[in-house]
């Protein structure tokens, strides 16, 4: 028990720091790219905080056992937009700017419905998985070119964040990710060990604290970017891994194998999946901002999602 409760303190350590060095490697590679925030929260945040999605997708694809790599998509997108931004924009007000409602947002929603019109079909093939990875290249290809033209204008002035080399601030940001990693693995398995030791079912620990789990180096990179007041890169985490889990690993998992019994066991949480992303659409679009109560809406939104699993089973 004492070895359980000591990895939960390293992991929410090694969670909490790399979140704050992420963050500052990730503004200082902005600076020196001429990047904007939101880029660099679609790709190097966003993408780097969802590896452990993608590792337990394409480890699924590989087992034959493709359904398990897209219930923890449908299941890891849920999280990020629900209780991630949930906590986040509790926590902070996280304002973005008119780019994001235009483009990044439009793109986001785009590829819930894709992925939702797609799977109602019975299969993700092969096909489909390679499309949707070259969608996203080419996306954030246009991106990074479009944030470059617009020059030191959209550039994230980082204030309150020290600025790096690009080297040191790479090494920072690969650094971050791997310890927010570990410490989010760590931090599960002990979880798991003092929930069993008091009697918790593997049931109730999988729905909880395991499928919580994957989605820790999100919450704390999101948290933690608010906290410096670099509130752009919160919201182009969440964009970004969701983007990032819908078409590149589902993408490549159902080009490993093709992804089958899609539609009726994944119905509801498709439907769920896309209304949220619809409703922080919705949310930012009012006023370019994430209020509180509106942070506070969509974790109780996720909350009764849990209830609902933990009590009908229907476990994505």
């Amino acid at each position: 028990m004492l070895t359980s409760i000591l990895f939960i303190l390293i992991g929410f350590v090694l969670l909490v720091k790399g979140g704050d060095y992420l963050v500052e490697g990730s503004v200082s590679i902005a600076r020196k790219a001429k990047l904007s925030s939101m880029v660099i929260g679609m790709t190097v945040i966003g993408f780097g905080t969802s590896a452990p999605e993608m590792l337990v997708s394409v480890n699924a694809a590989l087992a034959d056992s493709p359904g398990i790599a897209l219930g923890n998509v449908v299941g890891s997108n849920i999280a990020n937009i629900a209780l991630i931004l949930g906590v986040t924009g509790l926590l902070y007000t996280c304002v973005t700017d008119s780019h994001t409602l235009r483009v990044d947002l439009p793109f986001m929603v785009f590829a819930c419905v894709a992925l939702f019109v797609v799977g109602m079909t019975g299969e993700i093939g092969r096909l489909a998985g390679i499309v949707g990875v070259l969608l996203l290249i080419f996306f954030l290809i246009w991106q990074i070119r479009s944030s470059r033209r617009m020059g030191d204008a959209d550039v994230p002035q980082a204030e309150n964040t020290p600025l790096h080399s690009l080297p040191v601030s790479a090494i920072m940001v690969v650094l971050s990710i791997a310890a927010m990693i570990f410490g989010a693995n760590i931090l599960v398995e002990g979880a798991k060990n003092v929930a069993a030791s008091l009697g918790v079912s593997e049931r109730v620990i999988g729905l909880t604290v395991v499928a919580v789990g994957t989605s820790l180096p999100e919450l704390f990179a999101s948290v933690m970017s608010a906290k410096r007041g670099e509130t752009d890169l919160a919201i182009g985490n969440i964009i970004g891994s969701v983007s990032f889990n819908v078409l590149f690993v589902v993408g490549v998992s159902a080009a490993i194998s093709p992804i089958t019994d899609g539609t009726t066991a994944f119905f509801y949480d498709y439907l769920l999946m896309m209304g949220l992303a619809f409703l922080l659409w919705l949310f930012l679009f009012t006023r370019r901002t994430l209020e509180r109560w509106e942070g506070a809406a969509l974790l109780l939104l996720y909350v009764g999602y849990i209830i609902h699993l933990v009590y009908t089973g229907s476990a994505v």
